[in-house]
């Protein structure tokens, strides 16, 4: 069973991340990414690792334009970490595991 929460909408987005209390690692990803498609299954893996330390997400930019506007996604993936509602990290491309493990463990 999969730790990622799937973000549907902006009140999702809301609920699921910004007003978390804990850190909360989001995934900007689209299906015909290719780029995404490879980070995945790291994202998949992370969440396991860091699951007493950081809530991940995955957060589709097609079918959520405006959230992903909103933070700037200009490139995907992206990944950001958010703590008590505030962006707190920012990583863009598709990252090898050793790079993901560094950043999330940089912010939690």
């Amino acid at each position: 069973m999969s730790n990622v929460l799937e973000i549907q909408n902006k009140e999702d987005f809301v609920n699921k991340v910004l007003n978390s209390d804990g850190p909360v690692l989001v995934d900007f990803w689209a299906e015909w990414c290719g780029p995404c498609k490879q980070l995945g299954p790291l994202v998949e893996e992370a969440s396991k690792e860091f699951k007493d330390k950081i809530i991940v997400c995955k957060m589709d930019v097609d079918t959520n334009r405006e959230t992903a506007a909103e933070y700037g996604i200009r490139s995907i993936p992206t990944l950001m970490i958010f703590k008590n509602g505030d962006l707190i990290g920012t990583e863009i491309g598709a990252l090898t595991k050793l790079q993901l493990d560094e950043f999330i463990r940089s912010k939690v």
